[in-house]
């Protein structure tokens, strides 16, 4: 069977996909203009999302939400992320913790599957913290800001890393798991 996963992050598509071609599962990256849902949760945001793509498609589908949530800041930009990198980036952030000790974070992944009988949601998250300034070349979003708990390179440094134990990583293979059991 094959699984279509709608994204315009082609980033997304490439950490995702190796997790679907070591598991000999057939996916296809789906490119379709889907409405953002503004709401609290990564899952709202998802199964939402999801829904839509699969009244688009017509075929088993997935979509993710994800995001960073900084202790210090009380979550956010949690759900807000896309818009926060995309209005402040990186350097908006840095400054929005400057002078701040407690620099804890944490990444979030959520996958919501659909199809025509069925929807499910996978879930991943990566705990670490914010680095005082960008850090590496690799990556995308907020690698270059983020360092995984318990390491000292950012993912923006050290990309390859993503694929062990990133938040996307949790989900992607919690979803594969499923899908070759259930799919």
């Amino acid at each position: 069977m094959r699984y279509y996963f709608a994204t315009s992050n082609a980033s997304k598509f490439k950490e995702i996909s190796a997790f679907f071609n070591a598991a000999d599962l057939d996916l296809e990256h789906c490119e379709i203009e889907l409405e953002e849902l503004q709401a609290d949760t990564f899952e709202e945001i998802a199964l939402h999302s999801a829904r839509k793509a699969h009244e688009s498609l017509d075929k088993p589908v997935f979509v993710e939400d994800a995001g960073i949530s900084v202790d210090a800041l009380d979550g956010f930009p949690g759900p807000f992320t896309k818009y926060v990198f995309y209005t402040i980036g990186i350097q908006g952030l840095l400054k929005l913790l400057e002078g701040v000790s407690d620099r804890k974070a944490e990444y979030h992944s959520v996958l919501a599957y659909k199809d025509e009988n069925q929807e499910k949601v996978f879930k991943g998250s990566c705990r670490g913290s914010i680095a005082r300034e960008h850090r590496g070349n690799e990556g995308w979003g907020w690698d270059p800001v983020f360092i995984p708990e318990g390491k000292d390179f950012t993912f923006g440094e050290n990309y390859s890393s993503k694929k062990e134990y990133s938040h996307r990583a949790q989900s992607a293979k919690a979803l594969v798991d499923w899908l070759k059991t259930n799919g």
